[in-house]
């Protein structure tokens, strides 16, 4: 969440800020566009905790479980024979919280999944352990 926060923060801010360019050329009215984006991007940091606590994934037998969304919610199983790949990604702020996404690549575009916010010594095992099991399914094809 702290990452999610902070880049939603430091996104609004620079928005917030180039949003008051024309009021600062001379556009008397261009204030209400910096005003409008700021309090857009106030909102969006509001909801950003709740948007987080819907994301979760759940080790089945046979599939990984993966659920995001609050209004349009996404559930996507992911059988452990079709990984291809499994990623972990670090950005700059997430390294910084020792976080790091994992993300699933399977031949179905659609089918791509990405968990934020792990922490890393987790996401290293959950990454392992995903490519054992998906070994050991694909051999039985």
């Amino acid at each position: 969440m702290p990452v999610d926060m902070l880049g939603t923060l430091i996104f609004g801010a620079i928005a917030t800020v180039a949003g008051f360019i024309p009021f600062w050329f001379g556009w008397q009215e261009g204030w209400f566009i910096g005003a409008g984006l700021g309090a857009i991007f106030l909102v969006i940091l509001a909801l950003t905790p709740r948007r987080v606590r819907a994301i979760g994934y759940l080790l089945r037998e046979d599939d990984l479980l993966f659920r995001r969304g609050i209004m349009f919610q996404r559930f996507v199983a992911v059988p452990y024979g079709r990984m291809q790949l499994v990623d972990i990604s670090r950005g700059p702020i997430a390294r910084a919280f020792g976080l790091a996404e994992l993300k699933f690549v399977t031949a179905a575009a659609s089918s791509g999944v990405l968990i934020p916010g792990l922490p890393l010594a987790e996401a290293e095992r959950l990454r392992d352990h995903l490519v054992a099991v998906a070994e050991t399914r694909r051999a039985g094809l």
